[in-house]
């Protein structure tokens, strides 16, 4: 897998991830706010597979780098 997030990519992945995550556990959003765990994990591994897939790179470093 190569790294296709960048720097701010990743920082937004990983807040928005945590309070959905964070929302979820506490009761404040419904059932759904469990899909946090998908922006939180791709954030914190650097790699998306939906950027994979649609020829997405967000990182600076052209073609990425191995993870």
């Amino acid at each position: 897998m190569k790294v296709n997030v960048g720097g701010i990519d990743r920082v937004i992945r990983i807040v928005v991830g945590a309070l959905l995550l964070i929302l979820a556990a506490t009761g404040t959003l419904g059932v759904w706010a469990w899909i946090g765990i998908v922006p939180l994990a791709t954030g914190l591994m650097g790699w998306c597979p939906a950027y994979t897939l649609l020829g997405i790179e967000t990182c600076p470093a052209k073609g990425g780098k191995k993870g």
